[in-house]
């Protein structure tokens, strides 16, 4: 990234053209973080639906263990 540009219609002390370099600096810290959570937050977004869908597969595989189970026990007699 380029530096910001700037008016120069009157020239900056030393001291205050430093105090904006840093700001600019910071800034673009800033900026880069933002950009990189939104970028873990969109991945991190995908990977719960993957684990909702998975979840939602491992219920239903449960339930039908369930039914059979209870089907299996419904098979054996009572007085055993």
């Amino acid at each position: 990234m380029g530096a910001i540009d700037r008016p120069r219609i009157a020239p900056y002390s030393p001291a205050m053209q430093a105090e904006l370099d840093t700001l600019e600096t910071k800034i673009r810290q800033v900026a880069e973080l933002c950009h990189a959570l939104r970028q873990d937050n969109i991945a991190l977004r995908q990977q719960v639906l993957a684990a909702q869908q998975d979840n939602k597969q491992l219920t239903t595989r449960l339930d039908a263990a369930k039914t059979r189970l209870q089907a299996l026990l419904d098979t054996l007699p009572e007085d055993v």
